[in-house]
């Protein structure tokens, strides 16, 4: 029987009592060991935590903010359709985005002051992000490889969104589930998400009674052999 009954429920389970490990150890016992992002996709504030469905987006090198004689109609607007997917975001949607190199910055404070508008989760980049400081005071759950100030108006454009996208070989479709916390990020799939988190909510509950275990005196081999967690 399913833990919770909706979206915002399971995320308030996770924000209460997990943690990322916790779902990406059920995910590598269902089979599924390559849902992490790499680590240098850092949150900007250690205590930032996102969870939320992928709104995904597909970013490319550009190398003139408008070119004229072009066989793409993208390539004659700034930023592409990066306007376009920020404002198709959901409420508690993430957006997440990758395709281009680290030449710039993908995400800033106008672009978090929007995505908090329409009541966004945060905001995952495959790169740089900028306004560091305005992101932070905004608390809108950001990360990215960092701060790094130059723009992506001449250099980059979103060229597409709500399509599937990889990250160093994890694919991502929209509607996954994007979880993270300073200790990383892991997509959880669809068709894995009741059985990842159930698992990772009765593992959570568990480590409680092994904890308590443990504070009470019993062996680490003791606790393992009565409780199966460590």
């Amino acid at each position: 029987m399913k833990i919770w009954k909706d979206d915002k429920e399971l995320y308030s389970i996770a924000k209460k009592e997990l943690f990322v490990a916790l779902v990406g150890d059920v995910l590598d016992k269902l089979g599924y060991q390559h849902q992490f992002l790499p680590p240098t996709i850092k949150p900007l504030n250690t205590d930032f935590v996102v969870i939320g469905r992928a709104m995904t987006v597909l970013e490319a090198d550009v190398f003139d903010e408008v070119v004229e004689e072009t066989n793409n109609p993208i390539m004659k607007k700034p930023f592409g359709i990066m306007f376009e997917a920020l404002d198709s975001l959901k409420e508690d949607e993430v957006y997440i985005c990758t395709g281009s190199s680290p030449r710039y910055a993908l995400w800033g404070g106008l672009m978090s002051t929007r995505a908090m508008k329409l009541g966004a989760a945060g905001a995952v980049l495959h790169g740089y992000s900028r306004d560091t400081n305005e992101v932070l005071n905004l608390n809108f759950p950001t990360f990215s490889y960092g701060g790094f100030a130059q723009d992506q108006g001449p250099r980059g454009k979103v060229i597409d969104y709500r399509v599937p996208i990889e990250i160093d070989g994890i694919k991502i479709n929209p509607g996954d589930i994007v979880y993270g916390d300073r200790d990383g990020i892991v997509i959880v799939p669809r068709e894995a998400e009741e059985e990842a988190f159930t698992g990772a909510i009765e593992k959570a509950r568990g480590e409680q009674l092994v904890k308590k275990a443990l504070e009470n005196g019993m062996s680490t081999v003791d606790a393992f052999n009565k409780f199966g967690i460590m």
